[in-house]
């Protein structure tokens, strides 16, 4: 289920740096340090950067928009649940500069993806985790080779069959998966010598409650992604390549109506017990 939390943003002109998904994290670690104990840990989810009218300065992005959103989203509609309760108990809460009060919930209706699917990214996607594979972490891989397709659907693999909803023998069956950029945009973007793909640190969680930080590439550009239904609603519900947890890889549909696609989520919903 994918969920768009609208936020009154109380202090307008505020900043966040250009990339804030670290920042994000902290404040979803926060909430769902107070879900139910049985989603501890839980990390097939995903959340988009804020959406708002931004400008940019040296500083990062200001948000001068009376309020801002934030796109979460998991296969386990439980969770989402969990999560958006935790959040609807705090009055206020802070991301870099910004002071945000929740205010409320859209729930995405259901869309049936197929097997080929044009998307965008919503977050930078990407590849694999310096502890998977150091090489490919950093270095920049061409969208259209064979190396970048593999590197995703040996993540997804990784990702779904770690979930336990899927057998052996069905993840085994799940062979078709190939990522076609759209060549037009990718053409622009070099002409115009503009940048899809970007460093962006992440930072792991160590003993003692400490991080240590890493740098990882993203990459942000239109595609088409052939794969079967299943592998397609969990990457849609889940996000994309290394570090979902952390806001990487989310994923939205070309063209998609963000007016058609949402309906209110009760806030009676959210202060039940």
């Amino acid at each position: 289920m994918r969920v768009r939390v609208v936020f009154l943003l109380k202090n307008k002109g505020a900043f966040v740096p250009f990339h804030h998904q670290y920042l994000l994290t902290q404040l979803v670690d926060v909430i769902l340090k107070e879900v139910p104990a049985e989603y501890h840990p839980y990390r097939d989810y995903n959340f988009s950067a804020l959406k708002g009218q931004t400008k940019i300065s040296k500083s990062g992005l200001h948000f001068y928009s009376s309020r801002v959103t934030l796109v979460f989203s998991s296969a386990n509609e439980a969770f989402v649940h969990a999560f958006l309760h935790s959040l609807f108990g705090y009055r206020e809460v802070s991301v870099g500069n910004l002071l945000l009060e929740p205010e409320l919930a859209e729930k995405e209706e259901p869309i049936d993806l197929g097997e080929a699917v044009k998307y965008v990214c919503i977050s930078p996607v990407v590849l694999t985790s310096p502890d998977a594979n150091d090489f490919y972490s950093k270095k920049f891989i061409t969208p259209d080779t064979d190396v970048f397709s593999d590197l995703l659907y040996e993540s997804t693999m990784y990702r779904m069959e770690r979930t336990g909803d899927y057998s052996s023998e069905r993840i085994a069956s799940f062979y078709k998966f190939q990522i076609v950029p759209d060549k037009e945009y990718l053409s622009k973007v070099r002409q115009e010598e503009k940048k899809f793909a970007r460093i962006y640190p992440v930072y792991e969680n160590q003993p003692m409650g400490n991080q240590s930080k890493q740098e990882v590439r993203g990459y942000t550009f239109p595609f088409t992604l052939y794969a079967g239904n299943e592998v397609q609603q969990f990457l849609f519900h889940c996000g994309l390549g290394a570090y979902t947890p952390q806001g990487f890889g989310m994923l939205d549909l070309v063209n998609s109506d963000s007016k058609r696609k949402t309906v209110p989520y009760p806030l009676s919903n959210l202060m039940a017990s």
